[in-house]
């Protein structure tokens, strides 16, 4: 009987423990709710104290010190490289054009005969690159073809008998170009370019020669007779116009992509003809002026 009132006594003992750990338990956790905001960053720091004991724990490597693992100075460095080659290229200029050249007729009295302008109306083409050294200033190597045709007073100074009824000149130019931008800070600007450099003038006397083509249709062609070439140095310049596209391809505020319009004088100073038998003996006629006018695209 006793051990039955024993066992009892111990079972009540046992539910009212349980229930006083309970309810010590619930008034914990509501002081924990409505407490002020002031000691949740020390449960925080305590939490993540932990995680990183445990995330150190799983795994003991030092990333930093890993021979793959690119330090910040590295990285720092890479950084200065790129922004070294972007500098670079952002001082690359290119630039690329055509149009007509228009002849001055300053260069009369060298022809064969009576002196007659040597050349007149033709077309143009003009490519490039070169350095923008700031905002002001770029330096452009220049390669430029002009062909132009040859007036009919020049073909008229020839002999009859050698039937010279059509011709063309062609300019190979090689030169070194400056170029000003005169307002760096504008949409839509001026500058002016000039270039000094090498010339190769060649002029070719065409006649009439009748020809058959794949059908065997006789027609009539104009055929090279004779041909006079020079090489002489030479300049241009000249104003220019402009207008920006966007902000350019390499960034910043002023775009470096332009739309262009320019006239420049050029210059030749080819050999004076010297006539013997016919035959000019200078490979040349005389000086040549003209203004090439091209619209293009620079970036």
């Amino acid at each position: 009987m006793s051990d039955s009132r024993t066992s009892s006594f111990a079972l009540h003992v046992s539910m009212i423990g349980c229930v006083a750990v309970f309810a010590a338990a619930l008034v914990n956790a509501q002081s924990e709710a409505i407490s002020p905001v002031t000691g949740a960053p020390a449960f925080s720091a305590a939490a993540e104290s932990s995680s990183l004991q445990i995330a150190k724990a799983a795994f003991p490597f030092d990333l930093a010190a890993e021979p793959g693992a690119p330090s910040a100075a590295a990285m720092g460095g890479s950084g200065q490289q790129y922004h070294q080659h972007q500098g670079l290229l952002h001082k690359l200029t290119f630039e690329a054009g055509g149009g007509f050249n228009a002849p001055i007729g300053n260069d009369t009295g060298n022809g064969a005969g009576t002196g007659a302008p040597v050349i007149t109306w033709g077309g143009n083409f003009t490519g490039g690159g070169g350095l923008r050294f700031d905002k002001w200033v770029s330096v452009l190597g220049e390669y430029q073809f002009m062909d132009n045709k040859l007036p009919a007073a020049f073909l008229a100074e020839f002999p009859a008998a050698d039937q010279i009824t059509a011709g063309n000149s062609h300019i190979n130019a090689i030169t070194a170009s400056p170029v000003v931008d005169i307002t760096p800070k504008r949409s839509n600007g001026v500058y002016a370019v000039g270039g000094l450099g090498f010339y190769h003038k060649s002029t070719n006397l065409q006649t009439p020669e009748l020809t058959f083509d794949e059908f065997g249709d006789e027609f009539e062609e104009n055929v090279t007779v004779a041909s006079f070439t020079s090489n002489q140095w030479g300049g241009n310049v000249g104003f220019g116009i402009y207008h920006r596209l966007g902000s350019g391809m390499y960034g910043g505020d002023t775009g470096h992509t332009q739309l262009f319009a320019e006239a420049r004088y050029t210059f030749l100073h080819t050999p004076k003809p010297e006539i013997q038998d016919n035959v000019n003996v200078n490979n040349g006629f005389g000086t040549t002026e003209l203004i090439p006018v091209t619209f293009g695209v620079r970036f």
